[in-house]
């Protein structure tokens, strides 16, 4: 069978998967404001307090109070379904572009984040790493999706074995972990934080010590195109 990935059809495909996320969201966001106003109508009738009156009419207190608080709470389960919906987003748009299934493009999004790493940046260097293959062993013995070494791991978590380095969650936050660490290191230089991890920060530093450039080509594999900064908080 042919593969339709890439193609117009499976473009087609994305784009009618976000209308039936925005539809979605619509109608969650439209049911949870009917509830609540509705909710706040009755429990105003039901534990009204006396009227008041003033120059510009009568009005309940409790009233005004229970609906400010109701409203406070719609705007924050608003928020949520938003949040939620742009995660939704961004995780198909990178299960498209790599060709991956969303379930894996999710894992590494959600990791990415958790960890402080620009999920843009992270893709780009799962994939050149390990192809999103969570099996992958390298000559050298580095393993998984983020091709980690186990010694390297073991410094981030104690716990960490090299079957656990298979798991995907696993080895996605302890990689994003480390790759968050040099980040800082140098001070988010994303250039020289992708050969240090590379290459190893001990040699990056020596290079840039002694003048020397660091790079291996690397870093312009992952960062063809990059413009964002790297790390986010």
């Amino acid at each position: 069978m042919r593969n339709l990935r890439g193609t117009y059809v499976h473009r087609g495909d994305a784009v009618r998967r976000r209308q039936r996320i925005h539809r979605a969201v619509f109608v969650t966001g439209s049911v949870v404001l009917t509830v609540i106003v509705i909710a706040s109508r009755r429990s105003s009738t039901a534990n009204a307090e006396p009227a008041v009156t003033d120059s510009r009419g009568l009005f309940s207190i409790g009233d005004n109070r229970t609906l400010r608080a109701q409203l406070a709470s719609t705007q924050g389960e608003l928020s949520l379904v938003k949040a939620q919906f742009e995660r939704a987003d961004k995780v198909i748009e990178y299960s498209t572009r790599y060709g991956i299934n969303a379930g894996l493009a999710a894992k590494v999004f959600d990791a990415s984040v958790r960890e402080g790493v620009d999920p843009e940046l992270a893709f780009r260097l799962v994939r050149l790493e390990s192809e999103f293959n969570p099996k992958a062993v390298s000559k050298v013995g580095a393993l998984g999706l983020t091709q980690l070494m186990p010694s390297t791991a073991k410094l981030y978590d104690k716990t960490v074995t090299r079957e656990k380095l298979f798991v995907p969650e696993v080895n996605l936050r302890v990689g994003f972990k480390y790759l968050r660490t040099l980040l800082d290191m140098f001070k988010g230089n994303v250039r020289l934080a992708l050969l240090a991890y590379n290459r190893g920060e001990d040699a990056v530093w020596n290079d840039v010590k002694a003048g020397v450039n660091p790079g291996n080509g690397y870093d312009l594999s992952v960062m063809q195109g990059y413009k964002g900064k790297g790390r986010i908080d």
